[in-house]
């Protein structure tokens, strides 16, 4: 995307940054785009503005609607507040599965749809494995046929607000070609679903300066600090996952993006050759976590899928016990792996933080044996029992 604009684009795409909201990005990003100028070096910055133009016409068009529903009293609500654990959304192709995967594993009825992408609603379902509750939330089918469409910005911005992806394919047909169609798909629109090499995210801060954390392949801080300078941003925090390039340092100025921990489940295996199946299931494994199900029939392992979506949200298990308990929580606390004891803490109520004094952890595979005493700072693990003792 980096494509040398000249300083009139630049200051323009300040005023982008600066916007509050849709439709004053909306206008910011009018006369950005009428200052880039246009040649082959900057065809995909021009396709990438018009498009997200497109999504925050869509995003305004549906507040309205919202707002017109919400005083008749009325109407189809278009997203779904977070609930459960984790939400997980189920994206994939039109007719791949994405209703019966919702059908065989919580208590959402629906039904697959008959005309493809005649489902334009996102519909919720709990999806409960070892007492976590995953909300799966199977959205409109993707068109890679038509990426720029206005169904496709809804499921996106969805998907960019959740916390983990299913992609769900269909064994029928060639399994490679939809794989990569949707993950170019969303590569485009700054998701990755494959953990990158690197990439960047800039957060401005009112003040400070630039500092720039992580690794840089072809330049120097100071190069990030110019470049950043350049397009008028004074004070952030660049930091860098993994490494990264200056030009991806440039196209994060432009793009927001995410990475969502993912799982592929490749759908309808018995209406394929076994010697297929296994191919393309080493082949995609080799870089995700790829399950087979023939979800018609509710034929899918539903405690590796549970354990396969703790293992990419890289989340572990915690239970908790009372002081002189004989027994613990059947509930876990779900966190994210390197969570501590304090976290923990803080998580069941300010009050065992503040007051805390020390905490008793157990195995769960070994309780109510090999208790040790920790302190505030200790880092847990999947699976542990925590007595936490407070003065409060």
């Amino acid at each position: 995307m980096p494509a040398n604009l000249p300083p009139e684009a630049k200051a323009k795409w300040l005023k982008v940054m600066e916007a509050k909201t849709p439709e004053e990005k909306l206008r910011a990003l009018e006369e950005f785009l009428s200052a880039v100028p246009k040649h082959k070096g900057t065809e995909n910055l021009v396709h990438w503005a018009r498009r997200r133009m497109a999504q925050l016409r869509r995003e305004i068009e549906e507040r309205r609607v919202k707002e017109r529903s919400l005083r008749s009293g009325g109407g189809a609500s278009f997203y779904v507040e977070k609930g459960g654990d984790a939400q997980v959304v189920v994206i994939g192709p039109p007719s791949s599965g994405k209703s019966s995967l919702l059908r065989c594993l919580t208590n959402a009825k629906i039904e697959p749809d008959d005309i493809p992408y005649s489902s334009i609603e996102p519909v919720p379902g709990m999806f409960i494995h070892d007492n976590v509750y995953f909300q799966l939330i199977k959205l409109p089918s993707l068109n890679v046929e038509n990426p720029d469409s206005d169904q496709n910005s809804l499921t996106l911005s969805m998907i960019r607000n959740s916390d983990s992806v299913i992609l769900i394919l269909d064994a029928s047909r060639d399994v490679e070609v939809q794989y990569e169609a949707i993950k170019n798909l969303l590569r485009e629109n700054g998701i990755y679903i494959i953990k990158p090499r690197g990439f960047v995210t800039i957060e401005r801060r009112p003040g400070g300066g630039i500092q720039v954390i992580g690794k840089l392949v072809n330049g120097t801080a100071e190069d990030v600090k110019k470049l950043l300078v350049s397009y008028g941003i004074n004070n952030a925090l660049v930091t860098i996952n993994g490494e990264a390039s200056i030009d991806d340092v440039e196209e994060s100025i432009f793009k927001e993006t995410v990475y969502k921990p993912s799982i592929v489940i490749v759908n309808k295996v018995d209406l394929a050759d076994n010697d297929y199946v296994r191919a393309i299931v080493g082949k995609l494994g080799n870089e995700i976590i790829t399950l087979t199900a023939s979800l018609k029939n509710c034929k899918i392992d539903s405690k590796t899928l549970g354990e396969s979506l703790l293992k990419v949200m890289d989340l572990i298990r915690v239970y908790t016990k009372e002081p002189d308990s004989d027994t613990y929580s059947s509930k876990p606390f779900v966190l994210k792996r390197g969570s501590t004891v304090g976290d923990l803490a803080k998580r069941i109520h300010s009050r065992f933080y503040e007051g805390f004094r020390y905490a008793r952890v157990w195995r769960i595979d070994s309780f109510p044996a090999g208790v040790k005493r920790v302190g505030i700072n200790y880092i847990l693990n999947d699976g542990d029992i925590v007595e936490i003792h407070s003065s409060l």
